[in-house]
């Protein structure tokens, strides 16, 4: 497969997060709290040496005033990933909305929703 770069950002790192996730699944299964699957993909970027953050703050700015209420992403990835985990029968439309406002506020390239909720591992890239 060969995709363009444009329209397939950061391939192979989001490769390399969708294989953690699928490892996560493989041994978690489904039907676990989110905290459970965010806690084991901690685990594995640590083990891998991935730099992340968990829990990333995004301050919403409105005509140079920041406003009270805030936003958290799961996980953002090298700087340049949003990981956002959900544990839900489906993903929602409200669930790529939040993903794609993590991506406009963070400025990052790229969104990857998972849902472990699922018999199956769910995972949708998000790009602006």
């Amino acid at each position: 497969m060969n995709f363009s770069e444009d329209k397939y950002p950061l391939q192979k790192e989001s490769y390399q997060i969708i294989g953690i996730c699928m490892e996560v699944h493989r041994i978690l299964g489904k039907g676990l709290l989110e905290i459970v699957y965010k806690d084991a993909i901690e685990y594995e970027l640590n083990l891998k040496e991935i730099p992340f953050e968990r829990e990333k703050k995004f301050e919403v700015t409105y005509k140079g005033v920041i406003l009270p209420h805030c936003f958290f992403a799961d996980f953002v990835i090298d700087k340049n990933i949003i990981l956002e985990v959900k544990s839900q029968k489906e993903i929602l439309d409200e669930h790529y909305s939040w993903v794609l406002n993590y991506l406009a506020l963070s400025k990052c390239t790229l969104g990857l929703l998972i849902n472990f909720g699922g018999s199956s591992l769910v995972t949708k890239r998000l790009v602006l």
